[in-house]
């Protein structure tokens, strides 16, 4: 049996997930290229029906109000640091499968990479609603991609969700972005450089220096955030 390729799951709803695509897309773009892109995201009652019958439990909990807090404060500094714009959407509902399930509608197209970063620019940077069918039509209509307000609503793409979310449990993923290379895993952003390291066969050097003194970054309010991502972490 070939060995799998190196896996990089991401949720468009995570801003770390967002930090982790453009550092991974900007900075290791061959291990981009080799790896294979799969989302993760919270799942909606039917999804997690098809999981319980098929024995997943994903690793998804409430988040506290202290750490949700954290995560605005701390994802605005990073942003900053890097010279990056970013803004934090209201979520009010949210169905996730729609964006992610349009990833996979879009992959088929061969436009999936291009999609995710479409995506989010729309959410952290424009503060649109990407699970606003309409967002995500209008998304499609930039990319040429027919059917991608409507992903949700498709047998096949619901049930290939259900395998992505099946193999990051048995990938032992519990939170995003989460990264897997034959034996070895690495969690968040800031473990992309040893996972970049690990595909190329290279012995890892450390994390690079930190962008800048992000002690000079101000907080900001958490006003009109959404509860936080899912898994509680990141």
């Amino acid at each position: 049996m070939a060995p799998k390729p190196p896996r990089f799951y991401f949720s468009l709803r995570s801003p770390y997930s967002w930090f982790a695509y453009r550092d991974l897309t900007e900075r290791y773009p061959d291990v981009a290229a080799a790896s294979r892109w799969i989302p993760f995201w919270e799942p909606d009652a039917a999804t997690s029906a098809a999981l319980d019958e098929a024995d997943v439990r994903l690793p998804i909990v409430a988040m506290s109000r202290a750490k949700n807090f954290y995560i605005l404060q701390d994802t605005r500094r990073m942003a900053q640091a890097r010279g990056w714009t970013m803004t934090w959407p209201i979520d009010r509902d949210p169905v996730w499968e729609v964006p992610h399930l349009a990833y996979l509608a879009a992959d088929d197209a061969g436009r999936g990479r291009e999609f995710v970063d479409r995506v989010y620019r729309a959410r952290w940077q424009e503060g649109r609603d990407i699970v606003d069918r309409q967002t995500i039509g209008a998304i499609g209509d930039e990319l040429r991609v027919a059917g991608l307000a409507d992903a949700a609503d498709d047998p096949d793409l619901r049930r290939r969700g259900v395998a992505c979310l099946t193999e990051s449990f048995h990938d032992g993923l519990f939170g995003v972005p989460f990264f897997a290379q034959a034996r070895n895993r690495f969690f968040g952003h800031d473990r992309l450089t040893a996972f970049a390291s690990a595909v190329r066969g290279e012995p890892f050097a450390g994390e690079p220096a930190a962008w800048t003194d992000l002690t000079a970054v101000p907080a900001f309010s958490a006003a009109g955030a959404d509860a936080g991502p899912a898994g509680g972490c990141g």
